[in-house]
Protein backbone atom coordinates (compact mmCIF):
# COMPACT_ATOMS: atom_id res chain seq x y z
CA UNK A 1 0.00 0.00 0.00
CA UNK A 2 3.12 2.61 0.86
CA UNK A 3 3.74 2.09 -2.85
CA UNK A 4 0.75 4.45 -4.25
CA UNK A 5 1.66 6.86 -0.93
CA UNK A 6 4.90 7.12 -3.39
CA UNK A 7 3.36 7.23 -6.22
CA UNK A 8 1.35 10.31 -5.24
CA UNK A 9 4.17 11.78 -3.50
CA UNK A 10 6.53 11.87 -7.09
CA UNK A 11 3.28 12.57 -8.91
CA UNK A 12 3.24 16.13 -6.66
CA UNK A 13 7.10 16.69 -6.90
CA UNK A 14 6.76 16.40 -11.31
CA UNK A 15 3.86 18.55 -10.93
CA UNK A 16 1.61 15.72 -12.95
CA UNK A 17 -1.65 17.02 -11.86
CA UNK A 18 -3.19 13.68 -14.55
CA UNK A 19 -1.12 11.49 -12.81
CA UNK A 20 -2.26 12.77 -9.36
CA UNK A 21 -5.63 12.21 -10.43
CA UNK A 22 -5.89 8.65 -11.76
CA UNK A 23 -3.95 7.77 -8.66
CA UNK A 24 -6.10 9.59 -6.26
CA UNK A 25 -8.75 7.73 -7.85
CA UNK A 26 -7.20 4.77 -7.65
CA UNK A 27 -6.80 5.29 -4.02
CA UNK A 28 -10.39 5.41 -3.76
CA UNK A 29 -11.34 2.52 -6.11
CA UNK A 30 -9.29 0.12 -3.79
CA UNK A 31 -10.45 1.36 -0.64
CA UNK A 32 -7.43 2.76 0.75
CA UNK A 33 -7.90 5.25 3.57
CA UNK A 34 -7.87 8.50 1.83
CA UNK A 35 -6.39 10.28 5.04
CA UNK A 36 -2.99 8.19 4.50
CA UNK A 37 -2.94 9.41 0.52
CA UNK A 38 -2.98 12.72 1.87
CA UNK A 39 -0.57 12.99 4.64
CA UNK A 40 1.33 10.34 3.02
CA UNK A 41 1.10 10.95 -0.63
CA UNK A 42 0.14 14.27 -1.30
CA UNK A 43 1.92 16.45 1.45
CA UNK A 44 5.35 14.64 1.75
CA UNK A 45 5.47 15.82 -1.66
CA UNK A 46 4.29 19.09 -1.69
CA UNK A 47 6.83 19.16 1.63
CA UNK A 48 10.10 18.08 -0.53
CA UNK A 49 9.00 20.81 -3.18
CA UNK A 50 8.51 23.91 -0.48
CA UNK A 51 11.80 22.76 0.74
CA UNK A 52 14.02 22.55 -2.43
CA UNK A 53 12.29 26.43 -3.42
CA UNK A 54 13.36 27.55 -0.13
CA UNK A 55 16.75 25.93 -0.91
CA UNK A 56 17.10 27.70 -4.57
CA UNK A 57 16.86 24.27 -5.74
CA UNK A 58 13.70 24.71 -8.03
CA UNK A 59 11.99 27.73 -9.32
CA UNK A 60 8.42 29.30 -8.51
CA UNK A 61 6.55 27.89 -11.88
CA UNK A 62 7.86 24.26 -10.30
CA UNK A 63 6.46 25.13 -7.54
CA UNK A 64 2.97 26.38 -8.39
CA UNK A 65 2.39 22.80 -11.01
CA UNK A 66 3.29 20.91 -7.21
CA UNK A 67 0.57 22.53 -6.05
CA UNK A 68 -1.80 22.38 -8.73
CA UNK A 69 -1.15 18.57 -8.73
CA UNK A 70 -1.45 18.26 -5.36
CA UNK A 71 -5.15 20.29 -5.59
CA UNK A 72 -6.32 17.63 -8.17
CA UNK A 73 -5.52 14.94 -5.29
CA UNK A 74 -7.31 16.86 -2.94
CA UNK A 75 -10.32 17.49 -5.19
CA UNK A 76 -10.77 13.67 -5.23
CA UNK A 77 -9.51 13.03 -1.87
CA UNK A 78 -11.24 15.51 0.40
CA UNK A 79 -15.12 14.96 -0.26
CA UNK A 80 -14.04 11.17 0.47
CA UNK A 81 -12.51 12.56 4.07
CA UNK A 82 -14.98 14.42 4.52
CA UNK A 83 -17.66 11.60 4.16
CA UNK A 84 -15.58 9.20 7.08
CA UNK A 85 -18.42 9.44 9.40
CA UNK A 86 -18.22 13.01 10.64
CA UNK A 87 -21.45 14.72 10.78
CA UNK A 88 -22.17 18.29 11.93
CA UNK A 89 -22.73 16.97 15.62
CA UNK A 90 -20.04 14.71 15.67
CA UNK A 91 -17.45 17.29 14.52
CA UNK A 92 -14.65 18.25 17.14
CA UNK A 93 -14.77 21.46 16.06
CA UNK A 94 -16.40 23.95 13.10
CA UNK A 95 -13.63 25.97 11.35
CA UNK A 96 -13.59 29.15 8.63
CA UNK A 97 -10.62 29.18 6.84
CA UNK A 98 -9.76 31.91 4.42
CA UNK A 99 -6.40 33.44 2.68
CA UNK A 100 -7.09 36.95 3.48
CA UNK A 101 -7.73 40.11 1.01
CA UNK A 102 -5.23 40.90 -1.54
CA UNK A 103 -3.44 37.43 -1.67
CA UNK A 104 -4.23 34.61 -3.64
CA UNK A 105 -1.80 32.10 -2.55
CA UNK A 106 -3.53 28.84 -1.13
CA UNK A 107 -1.25 25.78 -0.65
CA UNK A 108 -0.51 26.27 2.78
CA UNK A 109 -4.28 26.71 3.29
CA UNK A 110 -5.56 24.22 1.42
CA UNK A 111 -3.40 21.77 2.98
CA UNK A 112 -3.83 23.17 6.47
CA UNK A 113 -7.93 22.56 5.33
CA UNK A 114 -7.23 19.15 4.53
CA UNK A 115 -5.34 18.06 7.77
CA UNK A 116 -7.90 19.49 9.62
CA UNK A 117 -10.91 17.69 8.18
CA UNK A 118 -9.11 14.48 8.31
CA UNK A 119 -8.42 15.14 11.92
CA UNK A 120 -12.04 15.64 12.26
CA UNK A 121 -13.05 19.18 12.10
CA UNK A 122 -15.88 20.54 10.09
CA UNK A 123 -14.18 22.80 7.75
CA UNK A 124 -15.97 25.85 5.53
CA UNK A 125 -13.13 26.96 2.97
CA UNK A 126 -13.72 30.52 1.71
CA UNK A 127 -10.88 30.77 -0.67
CA UNK A 128 -8.48 33.40 -1.65
CA UNK A 129 -8.78 37.41 -1.21
CA UNK A 130 -10.99 37.27 1.55
CA UNK A 131 -12.04 40.61 3.00
CA UNK A 132 -12.45 40.74 7.08
CA UNK A 133 -16.15 41.04 7.06
CA UNK A 134 -16.40 37.77 5.00
CA UNK A 135 -14.75 35.68 7.60
CA UNK A 136 -17.19 37.24 10.12
CA UNK A 137 -20.24 36.51 8.38
CA UNK A 138 -19.28 32.84 7.40
CA UNK A 139 -18.35 32.61 10.50
CA UNK A 140 -21.51 33.90 12.53
CA UNK A 141 -23.44 31.77 9.81
CA UNK A 142 -21.84 28.33 10.71
CA UNK A 143 -21.34 28.78 14.46
CA UNK A 144 -17.72 28.47 13.95
CA UNK A 145 -15.60 28.04 16.87
CA UNK A 146 -11.92 28.78 14.88
CA UNK A 147 -11.60 31.55 12.07
CA UNK A 148 -7.99 30.82 10.46
CA UNK A 149 -6.25 33.56 8.19
CA UNK A 150 -3.80 32.32 5.66
CA UNK A 151 -1.48 35.10 4.46
CA UNK A 152 1.60 34.25 2.47
CA UNK A 153 2.75 38.37 1.52
CA UNK A 154 4.07 40.84 3.89
CA UNK A 155 1.95 43.07 2.18
CA UNK A 156 -0.89 41.53 3.26
CA UNK A 157 -0.62 39.92 6.43
CA UNK A 158 -2.36 43.57 7.98
CA UNK A 159 -5.56 41.25 6.77
CA UNK A 160 -4.94 39.20 9.45
CA UNK A 161 -5.13 42.04 11.71
CA UNK A 162 -8.07 43.76 10.35
CA UNK A 163 -10.17 40.64 11.19
CA UNK A 164 -9.36 41.27 14.90
CA UNK A 165 -9.88 44.87 14.74
CA UNK A 166 -13.71 44.03 12.74
CA UNK A 167 -14.47 41.79 15.32
CA UNK A 168 -13.18 44.32 18.44
CA UNK A 169 -15.51 46.63 16.66
CA UNK A 170 -18.18 44.78 16.50
CA UNK A 171 -18.36 43.38 19.85
CA UNK A 172 -17.93 40.00 18.24
CA UNK A 173 -14.00 39.64 19.69
CA UNK A 174 -14.96 36.66 22.55
CA UNK A 175 -17.33 34.77 20.04
CA UNK A 176 -14.14 33.11 17.70
CA UNK A 177 -10.40 32.30 18.53
CA UNK A 178 -8.80 33.40 15.21
CA UNK A 179 -5.42 31.13 14.77
CA UNK A 180 -2.96 33.08 12.08
CA UNK A 181 -0.54 31.56 9.45
CA UNK A 182 1.38 31.75 6.49
CA UNK A 183 5.63 32.43 5.19
CA UNK A 184 5.80 35.81 6.42
CA UNK A 185 4.23 35.12 9.75
CA UNK A 186 5.54 34.55 13.37
CA UNK A 187 4.48 34.22 17.04
CA UNK A 188 5.40 37.23 17.68
CA UNK A 189 2.96 39.10 15.02
CA UNK A 190 0.22 36.57 16.16
CA UNK A 191 0.87 38.32 19.48
CA UNK A 192 1.19 41.49 18.45
CA UNK A 193 -2.32 41.37 17.03
CA UNK A 194 -3.58 39.77 19.48
CA UNK A 195 -4.53 36.88 17.49
CA UNK A 196 -5.44 33.03 20.05
CA UNK A 197 -2.71 31.06 17.94
CA UNK A 198 -0.20 30.85 15.54
CA UNK A 199 1.18 27.39 13.36
CA UNK A 200 4.24 26.84 11.27
CA UNK A 201 2.54 24.00 9.93
CA UNK A 202 -0.41 22.13 9.13
CA UNK A 203 0.26 19.62 11.88
CA UNK A 204 1.02 22.45 14.51
CA UNK A 205 -2.74 24.17 13.45
CA UNK A 206 -4.51 20.92 14.08
CA UNK A 207 -2.90 20.45 17.76
CA UNK A 208 -3.24 24.34 18.59
CA UNK A 209 -6.88 23.62 17.70
CA UNK A 210 -7.09 20.45 20.02
CA UNK A 211 -5.41 22.21 22.91
CA UNK A 212 -6.96 25.77 22.16
CA UNK A 213 -10.42 24.13 22.28
CA UNK A 214 -10.20 22.04 24.67
CA UNK A 215 -10.02 24.83 27.34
Amino acid sequence: MSAIFEELKQAVIDGDEDITAELSQKVLDEGINPVDAVQQGLIKGIEIVGEAWKAGEVFLPDVMMSAEAMKAGLALLEPEIAKLGISEGEAKGKIVLGTVAGDIHDIGKNITGAMFTAAGYKVFDLGTDIKPEAFIAKAQEVGADIIGASALLTTTMVGQKQIIEYLKENGLRDKFKVFVGGGPTSQAWADEIGADGWAETADDAVQLAGRVLAK
